[in-house]
């Protein structure tokens, strides 16, 4: 049963609303220092590096908090959805009512088994649940339920990819290790209304299900750190096991920095939290580094802390001590049994098959992960692996080319090009996702076999594809029929226009028979614009060149 709540009221007293007007003055000084600081670092960076064979290094680590995509919640029957009314979607059990008990959600532990089993992960058949003790007004039962003993999987491993170089075309690949995939409930929301100094509470996420993936420090920088948190949402989402939208917190990182010389055991970390952005992620990591290397070069101490990443400066604040495991006071959660999974026909004593979680059955319904399909795509249709990638990262766009294909004569190749140059840019001029675009796979096929069988100049195509943008109702054909931009093919028509702009260009005529072949370009340029783009460039060139030697 659903029970609304009324919102819970924290009042703050006048003294913290006059220290706000403090640490704002102080915050603008920390932030003009901090600017001074980095830019220093950047400028001297390179002349460091020269200097000392043996500099520090960042190493990273990450926690990510995926919710899993499931209807109800990790242990009451409550709706998940996005944006309700604050306090509509709670159970009593979400209330942390008395007598209430949690009553394990089958579909989130399927969720985590395939997510672990995407992984490379050992699953666990028998996992226990623990209350991970702390206080916070969004934490109703002052509890978290959680796996910290023996969670769900271990031992995995995640592949991801960096694009290097200028153009982006140099793929490196890396590996981090997982240390473990646990399942836990989230807690609610707080929210912040400064107008009136109050804060509020939202229990509508309290007992969402979420996967915790421990990822080992095996990174080193914000741009691998993005990398991973990159590939690990496609996984998710491909898999079905969390929607992995950032914005909406369905996918939060906490990352774990320290710096230290490459001989020399790790260093002390700082936790920087609650990241939901890749990008933002990237730079709170480098900022951090960046700091806590300028402290250790001052002589200063790295403190073992918890800190928070404004974005709008870009820098990461303190928030608190770093909290230690005997803070949390974990202890086995009394009111849940032990979680046991299943392998092929194997039934533990007692246990009905019906109510069990097959590890191989889960294991047979695994989709092709996205690094399978780059690689498939860069097999099977010999493009680039820098154009595999948005292929697959962009998400219904692999889709996309794939029935274009089908139905065009073009080359891959040539293919690739529209869709990543033309459309996308158009697709992100526009704000719009592919699913959006007014210019279906069969129109862009239409087009490009206009464009191959030589009916017109890869400038009209252009010309064609901003027609098309413009709304469904036309297609390529009729475009190019209503607007007379066929290809003009009269070979006596051509040289006529030709020697038209040859007469009225003599002096880049006498540049071109000195020996400058470069200056040919720029008259093929204004015999195109003279027949509005449906000329053949090849045939041009060559009638241009024939009068011209």
């Amino acid at each position: 049963m659903a029970a609304s709540l009324a919102a819970v009221h924290i009042m703050r007293n006048s003294n913290i609303l006059f220290s706000k007007h403090l640490l704002k003055t102080i915050s603008y000084y920390s932030l003009f220092a901090g600017n001074i600081r980095t830019l220093s670092y950047k400028c001297s960076l390179q002349n460091k590096e020269r200097c000392d064979p043996n500099p520090l290094v960042g190493v990273v680590g990450l926690e990510i908090h995926a919710q899993i995509h499931s209807n109800s919640k990790l242990f009451s029957s409550s709706q998940v959805r996005f944006s309700s009314p604050p306090n509509s979607l709670v159970s009593f059990f979400d209330a942390s009512l008395p007598g209430t008990l949690p009553v394990l959600n089958r579909r989130c532990v399927e969720a985590a088994v395939m997510t672990g089993l995407a992984l490379n992960c050992t699953i666990n058949k028998k996992s226990f649940f623990d209350r991970k003790h702390y206080f916070y007004a969004d934490l109703p039962a002052g509890y978290q339920i959680t796996q910290q003993r023996v969670p769900i999987a271990v031992n995995g491993s995640l592949t991801y990819s960096l694009l290097l170089g200028h153009k982006q075309n140099q793929v490196v690949t890396k590996t981090v290790r997982i240390k473990q995939i646990q399942l836990e409930q989230d807690s609610g929301k707080s929210l912040h209304d400064d107008s009136r100094s109050q804060t509020l509470i939202d229990l509508n996420r309290a007992g969402v299900g979420l996967m915790e993936l421990v990822m080992e420090p095996d990174m080193c920088c914000g741009e691998e750190a993005a990398a991973a948190v990159r590939e690990l949402q496609l996984i998710l989402q491909t898999l079905g096991t969390s929607q992995g939208n950032m914005a909406e917190g369905q996918l939060r990182v906490d990352a774990n920095i320290s710096v230290h010389r490459p001989d020399d055991p790790l260093g002390v970390r700082t936790e920087v939290k609650n990241i939901n952005s890749a990008r933002f992620l990237a730079k709170a990591i480098d900022y951090e580094i960046q700091r806590q290397i300028g402290v250790l070069e001052s002589g200063g101490v790295i403190l073992n802390e918890t800190r928070s990443f404004d974005y709008k400066s870009g820098l990461t604040v303190p928030m608190r001590d770093k909290e230690g495991l005997l803070d949390y006071r974990f202890m086995p959660e009394p009111n849940l049994p032990p979680l046991i999974l299943c392998e092929g026909e194997t039934v533990p004593p007692g246990a009905h098959p019906q109510q069990m979680v097959n590890i191989d059955w889960i294991k047979k319904q695994l989709p092709e992960l996205p690094r399978v399909k780059r690689r498939h795509l860069v097999e099977d249709y010999g493009i680039l692996p820098e154009h595999s990638f948005t292929l697959v990262n962009e998400e219904g766009l692999m889709d996309y080319f794939i029935s274009v294909l089908q139905e065009t004569k073009a080359e891959p190749k040539k293919v690739i090009g529209w869709i990543i140059k033309d459309l996308l840019g158009l697709l992100k001029q526009h704000n719009l996702n592919v699913s959006q675009s007014p210019i279906s796979p069969s129109s862009m096929a239409e087009l490009l076999n206009l464009l191959e069988t030589g009916q017109i100049s890869s400038t009209v195509a252009k010309l064609v594809l901003q027609e098309l943008w413009k709304g469904p109702g036309t297609n390529a054909t009729q475009i190019v029929r209503d607007q007379n931009l066929s290809l003009v093919c009269d070979a006596i028509k051509l040289e006529h226009i030709c020697q038209t702009v040859i007469d009225s260009h003599q002096e880049e005529v006498r540049v071109i028979r000195r020996g400058n072949k470069k200056v040919l370009n720029k008259l093929v340029g204004l015999v195109q614009k003279e027949t509005k783009g449906r000329a053949d460039p090849v045939q041009v060139r060559a009638i241009l060149e024939k009068k011209t030697s």
